[in-house]
């Protein structure tokens, strides 16, 4: 039993190190900070959207629209003819609302000449996130059941007005407020979808460029270890100082390379990139030279942070095996954003997880394009100022384990890397 027992022992020692818990304790994080934000998408599904309500006809059929919207919204403010619709607008926006409905004084009257009555809907857009169109979808479905009461009601009544107003008895005529810009004629929805380049394929782009860079680097440090090629190379008269300078380089030139070409395609991809209904809005959703430069060098700078990052996490693997597993945290701090990129709005975040966020280097290249194309250049610069400073720091770290014995020693031990003369 006691040869069982150091057996047992054995293997733990070997197996529970550094190396293992890390990828565990980064994933367990990542996935709790994606399910609390995640966790909330029910319970904004079933809480009734926060609007605002001018009814400037109070008639038939515009009493039954406005009893719709007290049923299955929260009305924070309510008002007749003569209220300003901007004051309106700024109120809701206070209280978190997602849209002024404005029923127009002659919405019973067209209803009546079999015409369609028109609902003015003054969106107020806070992201361009999945999430983020909840509200204004509850909204629309509010709207829906606008229509369907008021042809139950032409129906009731049997009304002679034509079978197309029956059964389409109102329609909308939308304005959208996002990043300060108003967007007539389209709803939340519509630039949502018009905008899913910079929510979906861009991340996705991104984490699989640095992934890729990740498991490249990690893995030529850990067949080096294996192969005893670095081993040979730290006995050499070189400086370590000089070997990492040339390690960083030769992986800043990699991402360059990359950066390169991701800029090449994203401004292929931009230029053919058609906004359809967006045609009649006086603002340009393109990026201009400077703005796919940025991007370009917020790519650029995330991937020496990576790689650098990459390279310290492939001092660890003792041999090409182990560099796999390392591969992880790098893999679950690209997911992480590009999930949460995806699916809110950076703007919209919590303090806390919009903290976050921006605490990993990986997201900034991810909300690049998006925050440009509302010339949101603060967040972009600070992105790449931040991004950095931390592969800066990065280096320096790299540079001083090379300077240690952990690369020939393969030690965790802390009295082995700190070697104090007596």
């Amino acid at each position: 039993m006691s040869g069982f027992r150091n057996i047992v022992k054995k293997e733990i020692k070997e197996l529970l190190t550094p190396a293992t818990i890390l990828p565990i304790v980064l994933m367990t994080i990542i996935f709790a900070a994606i399910g609390g934000t995640m966790s909330g998408i029910e319970e904004e599904i079933h809480t009734p959207p926060v609007i605002g309500l001018i009814n400037e006809n109070n008639t038939t059929f515009s009493s039954i629209a406005s009893n719709v919207f007290y049923e299955n919204a929260e009305v924070v403010f309510n008002s007749t003819i003569g209220s300003d619709k901007e004051v309106a607008i700024e109120q809701i926006r206070e209280e978190g609302g997602v849209a002024l409905i404005v029923i127009p004084k002659n919405f019973t009257e067209r209803i009546k000449n079999d015409m369609p009555g028109e609902i003015e809907v003054y969106w107020i857009m806070k992201g361009a996130g999945l999430m983020d169109t909840i509200s204004s979808g509850s909204v629309e479905k509010i709207l829906g059941l606008v229509s369907l009461d008021i042809s139950s009601k032409l129906i009731e009544d049997n009304s002679t007005a034509n079978a197309t107003i029956v059964l389409s008895p109102t329609t909308r005529m939308e304005t959208t407020n996002f990043k300060g810009v108003d967007f007539k004629g389209i709803s939340p929805g519509q630039i949502t979808s018009m905008l899913s380049a910079q929510s979906t394929t861009i991340p996705i782009v991104m984490m699989m460029i640095i992934i890729m860079a990740g498991q490249m680097v990690i893995s030529s440090m850990a067949l080096e270890k294996e192969n005893k090629t670095l081993e040979t190379l730290l006995t050499l008269p070189v400086k370590r100082t000089s070997i990492v300078a040339g390690k960083i380089a030769a992986s800043a030139i990699i991402g360059l390379l990359l950066a390169f070409v991701y800029m090449l395609g994203i401004g292929y991809y931009m230029q053919s990139f058609q906004m359809g209904d967006m045609s009649s809005v006086n603002f340009d959703l393109s990026l201009s030279s400077l703005d796919l430069l940025l991007v370009g060098i917020s790519l650029f700078v995330a991937l020496v942070a990576a790689l650098s990052l990459c390279m310290l996490l492939g001092t660890l693997a003792k041999n090409y095996k182990s560099a796999q597993t390392l591969t992880v945290p790098i893999t679950m701090m690209a997911l992480f954003p590009m999930l949460i990129t995806m699916f809110t709005d950076f703007d919209t975040l919590p303090l806390g997880l919009k903290t976050l966020v921006f605490a990993i280097p990986f997201s900034h290249p991810m909300m690049a394009a998006r925050a440009l194309l509302f010339d949101d250049y603060m967040l972009v610069i600070a992105g790449i100022v931040y991004v950095t400073i931390f592969a800066i720091i990065i280096i320096g770290i790299v540079v001083w384990v090379f300077r240690t014995d952990r690369l020939l020693t393969g030690s965790t031990n802390t009295k082995k890397l700190f070697k104090f003369k007596k």
